[in-house]
């Protein structure tokens, strides 16, 4: 039995009761409290759950506009059920909501009706619309909440999920863990102050944890989940009733104003990793806002604004799904009638990788002045992957702890030629490979299709670019750099190409193919490149510039050639010029930006930002500031043109904090 809110009636006098049967039949019944009266019940739907061990529901709840009805069962499914299509959901509705008895069920004694399921046959049974198998785990599902037009749903599992519908399908949007340990989640309360706070159990204790501050508000020793319990908070006070050892329990607490003041909230909870730009929101009444993503040791991204005016990082949407930590962010963007549209994609530790659409739209009410919704698309791991592997006794496993150490999507995979809906992603791995990735959205599929195990270490950073041909002819070319200082160079045209075909042909699944061997390897350090930058020059050339471990920075001039002769068809890259300057920084060089053809911008761990002119074969600095991140990580760069015509470089450090110059 569960009890459901009856949409557009008041909850003191009316509500839905779902009650399961046997052969998975479960009934909707509304009861109406009368004044000095029996409760008037009348059946309204009779609805077929599917097919599993222990078949019953769990909660419910009506979405009126739609007509329907969702639900979630013991075994962890979400069903999608048709209840407008009903024997009197709208005359119903209207009658009571009027204070007015249907004329088939007036009774003047104070007894229950026993007619009420005496004619449920006159009924059909009604089958789900939409079924998401086993969402929660075999644990259950425990709640599922409306609000603002989305569906939340809770489980046992650890997560809540965030879902819409579409077509009268239900889709999940994407999934949040509140935190470590609070395995048992129980139901979502969404306050006033626009605070999501999440009611479940961490061990034998009743947790109401917020999502707002990511601290636990209240923590009551109750012996845990097994239990009947209820929940109420007001502004005046919380209460907490619950059954132990066959007693009434209630716990009471009275609202008392907060000493803590948060000076400055922070936005990860260890060091952040990675950083990429967005893009810039133009919100009425504020000032130009830059929409951020962050990765960190703590296991999650997060999106945030960050205003010039206001000097605040205003934290958007929070991505938690990865299990190790973050070391690396690409995007790519999409088209957006209004605001910023990105396909974004993370990845780190325990080889996984997360995609994610973004969907950024002015807000005028809210704080930061930015809505942002995250729809999670796809995700891939190495490992999970391994016990489907035909043979795999001949194989040697994967590293379990392989890390995802950069990431850079293939640009220009679809063209007018050859449309294809596959974007392909390349990935520098700490196993010593250079990985390729083909993700198909519309079915969310990211499948792993070539790879290459050439540089024998660790591969720090990869960058790919396309080059286009006076003809029309394009070739996509990557770069990668390794732990030994080599940077290699590929021509990746052909594995793209051959993936396409083969994906289409095998409807998304494939095994990976062999990358072809580097056209050029070039050694630019004595150790490990950690920054890595590619700039397309006026003349069709690419300078490339990286950084070391060892204080040094590299630039090389290269042009794309077309080989001579068949031994030497294809792609052929030259190098026209090279420059090096050793000890450029005192410490590891974590970032490099090409800005201009002429002009360099690097960034250290001993937290010096130095701009350099490339002129007549070296490196001249031109100025250098000090930055205040400690241990910096990454760096990322980005021109604007001001209201004089002015341009104006801008760019955001990360590491033990996050500064914006």
């Amino acid at each position: 039995l569960s009890w459901a809110p009856r949409p557009g009636l008041p909850p003191a006098t009316a509500a839905a009761l779902l009650a399961s049967g046997p052969d998975g039949e479960m009934l909707w019944l509304d009861v109406t409290h009368r004044p000095g009266q029996a409760p008037w019940v009348q059946l309204m739907g009779r609805y077929l759950l599917p097919p599993c061990k222990q078949r019953w529901h769990t909660c419910a709840a009506f979405l009126p506009q739609e007509g329907l009805l969702v639900c979630g069962d013991r075994r962890g499914s979400l069903l999608l059920f048709p209840c407008s299509s009903s024997s009197g959901w709208a005359a119903e509705s209207t009658s009571i909501a009027n204070g007015g008895t249907d004329p088939v069920v007036e009774d003047s004694s104070n007894e229950l009706e026993p007619s009420c399921l005496l004619h449920k046959g006159a009924l059909s049974l009604e089958s789900p619309l939409s079924v998401l198998f086993g969402l929660h785990g075999k644990t259950g599902v425990t709640s599922v909440t409306i609000h603002r037009g989305y569906i939340y749903s809770t489980g046992r599992d650890g997560v809540y999920r965030q879902l819409r519908l579409q077509d009268q399908q239900l889709e999940v949007l994407r999934k949040h863990r509140p935190c470590k340990g609070l395995q048992w989640i129980e139901e979502l309360r969404f306050a006033s102050d626009g605070d999501l706070r999440v009611l479940g159990f961490h061990a034998d204790n009743f947790v109401v944890w917020s999502s707002r501050t990511g601290e636990n508000l209240h923590c009551i020793p109750c012996g845990g989940g097994h239990r009947s319990w209820s929940y109420c908070s007001s502004p005046l006070a919380e209460v907490f009733a619950f059954i132990k050892s066959g007693d009434v329990m209630l716990y009471h607490r009275r609202a008392e104003p907060c000493e803590q003041q948060v000076l400055l909230a922070s936005l990860h909870g260890r060091e952040i990793t990675c950083v990429r730009r967005l893009g810039a929101m133009e919100v009425p009444g504020r000032a130009t806002l830059n929409v951020f993503v962050t990765g960190s040791e703590d296991t999650t991204a997060c999106v945030l604004v960050l205003s010039e005016n206001s000097r605040a990082a205003v934290p958007l949407a929070r991505l938690s799904d990865h299990i190790s930590s973050v070391r690396t962010l690409a995007f790519t963007m999409g088209p957006g009638d209004e605001g910023l549209s990105a396909l974004l994609f993370s990845a780190g530790g325990r080889a996984q990788i997360e995609c994610y659409r973004l969907l950024c739209t002015g807000d005028t009410v809210s704080e930061s002045g930015v809505a942002c919704q995250v729809i999670h698309v796809a995700s891939h791991r190495l490992d999970k992957h391994w016990e489907q592997k035909k043979n795999r006794h001949k194989l040697i496993k994967m590293d379990p702890e392989t890390r995802y150490m950069s990431l850079s999507v293939v640009p220009g995979t679809s063209t007018k030629q050859l449309p294809t809906p596959w974007k392909f992603l390349a990935a520098a791995c700490s196993d010593g490979s250079v990985r390729i990735f083909g993700l198909l959205e519309a079915a969310r599929k990211l499948v792993l299709v070539a790879e290459s195990f050439h540089h024998q270490r660790c591969v720090l950073k990869v960058e790919a670019f396309l080059h286009t041909w006076a003809g029309g002819e394009r070739r996509h070319l990557l770069c990668s750099a390794a732990t030994d200082g080599s940077i290699a160079f590929w021509d990746i045209t052909g594995p793209i190409t051959d993936a396409v075909d083969a994906l289409h042909q095998a409807e998304g699944e494939m095994q990976p193919l062999a990358l072809d061997t580097p056209l050029v390897i070039i050694m630019a350090h004595s150790c490990g490149v950690n920054s890595l930058h590619i700039c397309e020059t006026p003349e069709g050339q690419y300078l490339v510039a990286s950084g070391s471990d060892d204080g040094s920075i590299h630039v090389c001039l290269l042009e794309v050639a077309l080989g001579r002769g068949e031994a030497a068809a294809g792609t052929c890259l030259q190098v026209l010029e090279r420059v090096s300057r050793p000890c450029a920084h005192a410490a590891h060089v974590t970032g490099i930006r090409v800005l201009r053809p002429d002009l360099l911008l690097s960034a250290s761990v001993d937290q010096r930002l130095t701009l350099w002119n490339w002129r007549l074969g070296e490196l001249v600095p031109l100025s250098t500031m000090f930055f205040h991140v400690p241990d910096l990580a990454e760096l990322d760069c980005w021109e604007v043109v001001e209201s004089g015509g002015e341009l104006r470089y801008y760019c955001v450090l990360c590491g033990q904090g996050l500064e914006m110059l």
